[in-house]
């Protein structure tokens, strides 16, 4: 295969035509062509290969490489082992398991009884949460929080004042209301009780 440079031609598939074309190089990206011009239709685009030709290494000389990386991704992949719920459970003192409670505070690997879930183990400890795995999923709960129970604000019902309607502003208590105008023939209204 020939170098090729700038300015020279290259056989290509001109986007425009549709067709495998003669082009100028424009614009190259090391050995690799990036821009083309078409010489029918003078059009400017990326540089697409003409059908059947590639620029990546031919098969013989591929193989070789790729079966070297395949033999290296393969060695690199760990085998995958699943280890079954009951397995995970085996040597655990299951029966002495004691009934989950947000209250009480857990460790890892410790056996739970759930209400819900059923029986458990704790498998990750934080802060005041706990993960446990379980038959069919893992879970986080809360845990640690049966500290002194929290005292109740007291109770403080609202006072009594007397209402009155409600476009009208309430005086604070101790004063007295302001003295409302008098209409003309009405006797004026004493607020002093």
């Amino acid at each position: 295969m020939a170098t090729q440079k700038v300015g020279g031609e290259v056989d290509a598939q001109c986007t425009r035509c549709k067709l495998t074309l003669a082009h100028t190089i424009l614009a190259m990206v090391g050995p690799k062509i990036a821009r083309v011009r078409c010489n029918t239709c003078g059009g400017d685009h990326v540089y697409r290969a003409a059908p059947g030709v590639t620029d990546r290494p031919s098969a013989s000389s591929s193989g070789t490489a790729r079966a070297a990386r395949a033999a290296t991704a393969a060695a690199a992949k760990a085998e995958k082992v699943i280890i079954s719920f009951e397995e995970q459970l085996s040597g655990k003192d299951v029966a002495n398991a004691p009934k989950y409670s947000p209250k009480d505070t857990y460790q890892v690997d410790q056996v739970i009884q759930h209400p819900t879930f059923g029986t458990g183990f704790v498998t990750a400890v934080r802060g005041d949460k706990v993960d446990i795995t379980f038959r069919t999923d893992t879970k986080t709960l809360v845990h640690g929080r049966g500290g002194a129970p929290a005292e109740k604000p007291a109770f403080s019902p609202p006072n009594a004042r007397s209402t009155g309607p409600a476009d009208k502003p309430q005086p604070a208590q101790g004063s007295e209301l302001p003295a409302e105008p008098v209409a003309e023939g009405e006797p004026p209204v004493s607020t002093e009780g």
